[in-house]
């Protein structure tokens, strides 16, 4: 067992089990997905601490705990037949965790170069599972929706009204909610046409950049 997989399962041992994380599907994927693969070389002796990490352009990978607090949040009814957008793809580290135990990854990245590297980083790693595309992800991806669950790995202002439009009855939009130094991480659930929402927990999140405001549909692909 080399020094990272080692790295890993301490983070799944006392990281998040520890602190309340449960899902068995959620665990296995946070053991088997290599976050060293995800930042650059200057910081892959501390990818498997619990802690955010910069990946270039103002943006950060989030902390290994809060990765997998979301997508436990997500509390996928059927999660291997599950359809699930991500806004915020990063380096694409939180889509391949999601898709060790779902059907399909769909994520949004607004910053083009990221984009790429995603993309290139979850071919290298074999995660065939998924789709990228750039894009303003306040508008969401509606060509594939809707979604069992959308997580958004930014804070806004408020809840796009894009994403809630996109979501399945009873599924679930996790997302961060509210100006700097003062967030909360909101979950959004469809019941018909109205939302029941409940906070989470404060977070700590970069912003969620529109460019050009949130209509209420826009086609991205």
């Amino acid at each position: 067992m080399d020094n990272f997989t080692k790295a890993r399962h301490t983070m799944v041992n006392k990281q998040l089990k520890q602190r309340g994380i449960v899902d068995p599907l959620v665990l296995e994927a946070m053991g088997s997905v290599p976050r060293h693969s995800f930042v650059s070389m200057e910081y892959q002796e501390l990818a498997y601490k619990d802690s955010p990490l910069p990946i270039g352009y103002g943006q950060t990978i989030s902390q290994p705990y809060i990765v997998a607090f979301m997508l436990q949040e997500l509390r996928l009814k059927t999660p291997r037949k599950a359809i699930v957008l991500e806004i915020g793809s990063g380096l694409g580290y939180q889509a391949a965790v999601l898709s060790q135990f779902v059907k399909h990854v769909y994520t949004v990245e607004r910053i083009p170069e990221l984009a790429a590297q995603a993309e290139q980083n979850l071919l290298a790693l074999s995660y065939s599972n998924i789709t990228v595309c750039r894009g303003d992800g306040g508008y969401g991806w509606p060509k594939y929706a809707p979604y069992d669950a959308i997580v958004v790995a930014a804070a806004a202002p408020e809840i796009p009204p894009p994403l809630l439009s996109q979501l399945k009855a009873d599924a679930a939009l996790v997302i961060p909610v509210g100006e700097a130094g003062n967030q909360q991480l909101i979950r959004a659930v469809a019941k018909g046409r109205k939302f029941h929402t409940e906070v989470l927990a404060p977070v700590a999140f970069v912003p969620l950049i529109g460019e050009h405001g949130w209509p209420e549909s826009k086609d991205e692909g």
